[in-house]
Parts: structure tokens; sequence; C-alpha cells
């Protein structure tokens, strides 16, 4: 499922909420917003390198992401000066910009121009047990100041010390020279060291958990794959389940009967097919299908009975679009539970089953699908 087919899904409903009342319109578009940031812009995370230059910088991505991992086709440390592509194997891609040079600042600020970073990534080399160097700081508030590193762009810290050095950087002074500086204090996302044996095995889990976080959602997504990144996943396919659900509640409350079916239906396909992309699989409609097969979702005369009372409920207004809303978010809800439960949790296809229908049965908030009349009566009321 390629990017071409999900802007047809989004300018199909988009076109469908265009015809929807305007109070209806507004909750569905909204809800649109992060799923377009989160797929259809998706792109590489891009990282400005700022600090000391005493390292190399494919040291420093070999140490951020596992070097096992990288593909054989990267090469780090080339176009120093320039966006620069690192592949990480059958995962995605990061894009970075290696600051740390004084000569080649006219080159960086053009290439700012051209494509903004999403994180300042500070490198201490450890080469004082008094902090980082002064000119290094400076450095790094002058970028953090500059309206083209990118709006709001936060910085992450990393001590990446030579092992015969290790025990001469100070964390703690490195946090306290920042945190110091007014124009660096509101934008400190966390401060990750590669110093010891511990932190090599700790210190990449911990940055990528921030780095899932905080990204921007257009570059969140490939982060995640890249990652693996447990919280992070989690996060993104809640608000993949959540949206979704919100918008076929809305289409499902509408007095159209049967006509709706079509969109419900490829619009939980395409939130199933996106959870399994968020777990490190590929897109696929096929796949998102024969998984809500297995669910027992959508098979054969049980989908078709159960849409056919949905349809018939239309035919009563008031309560009985209400009810069809919640019919509609009720199993959109169930379908992203149980995918994250298979896909992201390791759950069995029948423990997803177990998930998908104990979801089913729970009540959901019918999202602005309250009849007009009945909003009068409890106003009112009061």
């Amino acid at each position: 499922m390629n990017q071409p087919f999900l802007l047809h899904v989004v300018e199909r409903l988009e076109s469908f909420a265009g015809k929807l009342p305007a109070t209806i319109q507004k909750p569905i578009l909204s809800e649109l917003t992060p799923l377009k940031e989160l797929f259809l812009r998706q792109r590489p995370p891009r990282f400005l390198l700022v600090g000391s230059n005493k390292i190399p910088a494919n040291r420093i991505l070999a140490t951020i992401f596992d070097s096992s991992v990288l593909d054989d086709d990267s090469d780090p440390g080339a176009n120093s000066a320039q966006w620069s592509e690192l592949k990480i194997a059958d995962r995605g891609s990061v894009s970075f910009l290696d600051a740390r040079q004084q000569s080649v600042a006219v080159t960086i600020e053009e290439e700012l121009k051209d494509r903004a970073a999403d994180i300042i990534l500070f490198v201490d080399g450890g080469e004082s047990a008094r902090g980082p160097r002064k000119g290094d700081v400076e450095n790094l508030i002058s970028y953090a100041q500059r309206t083209d590193v990118g709006v709001g762009a936060k910085i992450i810290c990393l001590s990446i010390a030579p092992k015969a050095k290790s025990s001469r950087g100070n964390p703690d002074q490195l946090q306290h020279v920042l945190e110091s500086k007014p124009a660096l204090r509101d934008r400190l996302l966390g401060f990750v060291s590669f110093s010891s044996a511990e932190d090599l095995q700790h210190g990449p889990q911990k940055l990528m958990s921030i780095l899932a976080r905080e990204l921007p959602n257009e570059a969140r997504i490939e982060m995640i794959r890249i990652s693996r990144n447990s919280e992070g996943q989690h996060e993104v396919a809640q608000i993949l389940v959540k949206s979704t659900t919100a918008i076929c509640t809305a289409i499902g409350a509408q007095p159209i009967p049967l006509a709706d079916m079509p969109i419900l239906t490829t619009l939980q396909l395409v939130m199933v097919s996106g959870i399994m992309y968020i777990s490190g699989r590929e897109r696929s409609l096929r796949a998102a299908t024969e998984f809500v097969g297995a669910l027992g979702a959508n098979v054969g005369v049980g989908m078709l009975l159960r849409e056919g009372t949905r349809a018939l409920l239309k035919f009563f207004p008031g309560w009985g679009n209400v009810v069809c809303g919640m019919v509609a978010g009720a199993g959109t809800y169930a379908m992203g539970r149980a995918a994250i439960a298979f896909f992201l949790e390791g759950a069995s296809i029948k423990d997803a089953r177990k998930t998908y229908i104990a979801s089913r049965k729970r009540p959901q908030r019918p999202l602005l699908l309250k009849p007009k009349k009945q909003q009068k009566q409890r106003t009112g009321a009061k």
C-alpha cells in the first residue's frame, strides 16, 4: 500500500466530509490531520550535529544506531557539510548535517535554508573534566537561536567520550552549564551518555525513547520503525486507532444507508495496515484483510447481517443514527485493539480475537452524535 493510495483515501474522505453538516465536518477533518502528518507527509528525521568535533560523525552515528543494522551502502562520514542520509537496513533512514566545523558555517547555513533540522544533537567529547568547551556551547546557542534551524528545534546532549578518557567527562557539569543558559534551558530534552559499558547498553534505548516521543509527526514513523521503540509504537498506534474510530463513528451516524460501507471498510483496513507498518512490517491491504478476516470481523453472512442492521437503523431518525455510529465506532476500535495486541504485543491470533470480541462489548462514547432534539431537552433540563 503506497502513499498515492493513502492520498486517494484521504481525498475521498475529505470529499465525503464536505457533503456532511458543518458540525460533523470539523471533527472529521481535525482527526484526519494527525493521520496525514504521520503517514502522508512521512519523511526521515533530521539531526543537526553541534559541539565537539573530536569524534567523527561515523562513530557517533554507529554508537547511536546499532552498527550491525547499518546499510552497507551508507557512508556516515561523507559530505559532512551537506545533509547526508544514513540507511538502516530494512527499517528506514535518517538525515544528518554536521555543523561542528566553523570552516563550513556558510555551507551549513545554505543547507538549513533548504531543509530545517528536527533535533539538535550536542556532542560532548569529554575533553575536559570541567565540562564542555566554551566555544562549543556558544556555537550551540548560535544554532539554537537561528530561525532556519527549525521552529523550536529541541536539543539532546550526547556524552560520547573516547574510551581512554571516559572517566574525565562530567555529565552533571555538562547539564549544569547548559541549563544555566536561558537560550537553551527550555529546549533541552535530555542528557544521554555513551561513556561506559553500562551506558552503551542503556543509552541507545533512552535516546530512541526520547526521539520517538519528541520528533514531529512527519518524522516519528520512520524513527519508530528504526528504533522498534515499544512506547513510541503504542503511542502512535493509539493515535491511529483513536482518529480512525472517531471518523468511523461520525460517518456511521450519518443517514446514508449502505453508502458508507466502502468508506468504513477501507478506513478500518488502512488502520490495521498502519499498525502493521508501525510494527516494522510492510503496509499491505491484503494482509490487513486477512487479519481482519481471521478475527471473524467480516466473514460472509455475519458481515452482511451486521451492516444490514446498521442500514435499517438509519431509517429511524435521532437515536437510530446514534446507535449506527456507535456500532461503527465500536467495531473500528475493537479491530484496532486486536491489531495492537497481535502486531505490537505479540499476542496469538486466538488471543487477538478475544481482544476484538471483548473490546466490541465496551461502551464507546458517542462523539458528537447526540440528536439535536435530545441535546435541547438536556439543555432545557439544566
